[in-house]
């Protein structure tokens, strides 16, 4: 394995399906998702076996509705090493939940992914980067419920999500005990641009997102992070008609590269998960 520096970046994994995904929520409602072909297992498979060869430990950001559904799949990447994560019950977007929605939902999630897992659960990533400025209540709710870090406030603007002045370092949340860790991004002519990875890895070009890491080892005194989907690396998914270009572009495009582009910075460098990456090191 070739590696550039000592770094170790934190990699991680949301762990929804193709149909889970926010751009599609008026595609499949969540009261049709037991009914819909549900590719997880195969494709988390997939992703546990690439880590395995190289080597890596990650973070898996897991819906609670995966360990109710497919509990086998939790117990997974828990024998395989790796640290099982809250991305709440059902990707629901926190500033469509009322503060007491989204207790009883991160709560919830919490719980079950435990029970599953048999082991404690403390990180949370929101669905579709949804702590913002409308939801002032939502990390000191966190911190209530049990949770010790979270990774759900992208310091960028976008037209879904995004904070562009919030901190681009981890940094401990005023009045809570909650350390949010943010997506990586890079700077660009005064503006934060979002270099995590997702749909961002599939449209840059390769060496421009190694570039990107390389620069923030250089730069930067706190580790990287990476993130991705089960279903980015399964081109072969069910493919819905009618939704706006927009999201088909975003969600299909260069599908077929991914898993190649993952194997290239799993050896270019060094991985290991958000836990042990960044809370272990203060």
């Amino acid at each position: 394995m070739v590696t550039h520096t000592p770094h170790v970046h934190a990699m991680t994994c949301d762990v929804e399906d193709y149909f889970q995904v926010s751009a599609f929520d008026g595609i499949v409602p969540r009261d049709r998702w037991p009914d819909v072909e549900c590719r997880i297992p195969r494709n988390i498979d997939r992703a546990l076996q690439l880590f395995s060869d190289h080597n890596t430990k990650a973070t898996f950001f897991t819906l609670g509705w995966v360990a109710e559904h497919h509990p086998e799949v939790v117990r997974r990447i828990v024998e395989e090493g790796h640290e099982v994560a809250s991305h709440g019950m059902c990707h629901r977007r926190v500033w469509s939940q009322t503060p007491e929605e989204f207790r009883q939902d991160a709560s919830r999630a919490r719980a079950l992914l435990e029970d599953v897992a048999g082991i404690p659960v403390i990180g949370y990533r929101a669905a579709s980067w949804s702590i913002d400025k409308r939801t002032p209540w939502a990390h000191e709710i966190l911190a209530e419920i049990g949770y010790e870090y979270s990774s759900s406030v992208y310091p960028v603007s976008h037209d879904h999500y995004g904070v562009p002045d919030a901190p681009r370092h981890p940094h401990v949340i005023d009045g809570t005990s909650i350390t949010e860790i943010p997506p990586s991004t890079a700077r660009f002519l005064g503006r934060n641009i979002p270099v995590s990875g997702g749909g961002y890895f599939r449209l840059f070009p390769l060496s421009l997102s190694k570039r990107f890491i390389r620069k923030h080892e250089e730069s930067d005194s706190y580790p990287y992070i990476f993130y991705f989907h089960p279903w980015e690396l399964d081109p072969d998914q069910p493919k819905f008609e009618n939704i706006p270009a927009r999201s088909r572009f975003r969600h299909y495009h260069n599908l077929r590269r991914f898993e190649r582009r993952l194997t290239e910075i799993l050896q270019s460098f060094r991985w290991g998960r958000m836990d042990q990456v960044f809370l272990e090191q203060s």
